[in-house]
């Protein structure tokens, strides 16, 4: 009997995510890998084509299991034969979807084009035969799964994680209620997702923390560079990269020796460019865009103190809780970041690492003058950062905490029929 067929199911696992391969979700192809480790047979179904110039290596071992879009002539056939096949479940899809999303028209035509793709894929997907459906993100992905879940009648399951629950509602009291398990990131997101789930419906909660793989991190507390202060992540307002150039600005105003170096790239990078020149950081501030993986495990090994300033937007956008501060608590830095969202679950003050309030320029300023002026201090957050990932955030962990839980519910299912 093979390892696969000796599992308990699911087996076989079908994810389906917005793009793949993609720079900013190594943690997605950390997931997949420890389901394969455990013997789970698990294909990707990508609802955009590839278009990342940038490819990690371990995403890139994934391909021959990814299925893209092929483009419209290409999949007409498909979605047609499917169309006869089911007209009167994927009318009632279709008529869902524009009851639900009708007063997002930009939504509901991004969720058509999805909705055709998925389809397109379905005689494939029919031959892989998959036990189990499992998203990322409570976006188009989920939204996807939850219609290829009724048309091949199989259990689907979606992660949540920030902007898609913060700012987004695609149908989401839909699919808590429907999903065979919810599964999201963190304590604060169950907090703020409980408001889709007023009726009661549904089934409960599972938190699995994006995760780490400790045997990539090496743990590293001594001869780091003293006066390098890292930070890693899309340029984008939640991030609150705005708020640390006034920070470094105070610290150079004091007279304080030290760089920072950004790796990431985003929206926001010439105001961020305008904002460094503006205060005089030109020679300070580095911002050397998006890096391969191996580049970004380098800096968090040289840098004294990593900074995450996360902030809340007025549009209500924030981090979940950033992968890449996990990897640089993983390495022994010792780091600053704020109280955002789930980011206190992994960062206690002044135990594993130092938080101040979002948007607060001089309190940021405050820690990492702190951080740059106290060695053992450093030394000290690195050692108790680095057992903080290891007992909640390692990768195989959580990736077995996944798997557990899509068994645990399998069972469930078939003890109901």
């Amino acid at each position: 009997m093979s390892a696969a067929h000796a599992l308990p199911p699911p087996r076989r696992v079908l994810y389906l995510v917005s793009l793949f391969p993609c720079w900013s979700e190594t943690f997605i192809v950390r997931e997949i890998e420890q389901l394969l480790a455990a013997g789970v047979d698990v294909r990707i179904l990508s609802l955009k084509p590839p278009s990342e110039r940038l490819v990690q290596a371990r995403a890139q071992a994934l391909m021959d299991r990814v299925q893209s879009p092929q483009g419209l002539a290409a999949e007409l056939p498909a979605v047609a034969a499917e169309c006869l096949r089911s007209p009167l479940a994927i009318a009632a899809l279709l008529l869902a979807c524009a009851g639900g999303l009708w007063r997002q028209p930009a939504v509901l035509g991004k969720t058509l084009v999805a909705l055709w793709r998925g389809l397109a894929a379905l005689p494939s997907l029919r031959r892989f035969n998959p036990d189990w459906l499992h998203a990322h993100w409570a976006t188009y992905p989920s939204t996807v799964a939850w219609a290829l879940a009724r048309l091949l009648r199989r259990p689907f399951s979606f992660t949540s994680h920030a902007h898609d629950i913060f700012v987004e509602d695609q149908l989401l009291a839909r699919k808590l209620a429907e999903a065979a398990l919810p599964v999201t990131i963190s304590q604060y997101n169950i907090r703020h997702l409980e408001r889709w789930r007023a009726s009661g419906r549904g089934q409960p909660f599972a938190v699995v923390h994006c995760g780490v793989d400790l045997s990539e991190v090496p743990l590293k507390l001594d001869e780091r560079d003293a006066a390098l202060i890292a930070s890693v992540g899309r340029l984008d307002p939640i991030k609150g990269f705005d708020v640390l150039i006034p920070a470094l600005a105070r610290l150079a105003g004091e007279g304080r020796e030290f760089r920072c170096r950004i790796y990431g790239e985003g929206p926001q990078r010439a105001a961020l460019e305008s904002a460094r020149a503006a205060a005089g950081l030109a020679q300070r501030l580095e911002l050397p865009g998006a890096t391969p993986q191996e580049a970004v495990r380098a800096l968090l090994s040289e840098a004294a103190i990593f900074v995450m300033p996360s902030v809340r937007t007025p549009e209500g956008n924030q981090d979940g809780i950033p992968v890449a501060l996990m990897e640089a608590m993983a390495s022994g830095c010792a780091v600053v970041s704020t109280r955002v969202s789930g980011i206190p679950e992994l960062v206690e003050d002044g135990n594993n690492g130092l938080l101040v309030e979002a948007g607060d320029a001089a309190a940021l300023a405050a820690a990492l003058a702190r951080l740059l002026d106290d060695a053992e201090l450093r030394r000290r957050l690195g050692i108790a950062a680095r057992a903080s990932v290891e007992n909640g955030f390692d990768a195989a962990t959580e990736g077995g905490r996944l798997l557990a839980a899509l068994q645990a519910r399998s069972r469930e299912l078939a003890d109901a029929r």
